[in-house]
């Protein structure tokens, strides 16, 4: 697992994948691979080489009514429903509650006392 307090992840939220597919590959270099998200979307992993660096999350549906694209970073937690507990009791509401994603962790997403949206992730532990 990525160290406690460190940056584990990164998504871009964007509502035209294919548009930001193109331009991360003619900018960077990206690869992209698919994953089927279950409910009829795919969520795109961003490679360099062999490495995964990155993901394109798809902005549908109502959920994402007046939300601007983004890129939203996600820090390693160790048990992140009890760091949740802290985080609350300092300030941090919490927008999306703990949730588990097969073969990824379990993921909360929260706005932190000064404002600002971020995800923390028990990574899964390597098979």
């Amino acid at each position: 697992m990525t160290q406690h307090g460190c940056f584990h992840w990164n998504e871009l939220m964007t509502r035209d994948t294919e548009k930001m597919k193109t331009f991360y590959a003619d900018t960077v270099g990206w690869t992209f691979d698919s994953m089927d998200m279950g409910d009829g979307r795919t969520y795109w992993i961003a490679k360099v080489g062999d490495t995964p660096v990155a993901g394109l999350f798809p902005m549908e549906g109502p959920d994402f009514d007046g939300v601007e694209e983004h890129w939203m970073p996600y820090l390693a937690v160790d048990g992140v429903d009890g760091v949740l507990e802290k985080a609350k009791g300092r300030g941090a509401e919490v927008v999306r509650a703990p949730f588990d994603v097969p073969g990824i962790g379990r993921i909360a997403i929260l706005r932190e006392p000064g404002g600002a949206m971020i995800g923390w992730m028990t990574p899964a532990n390597p098979a």
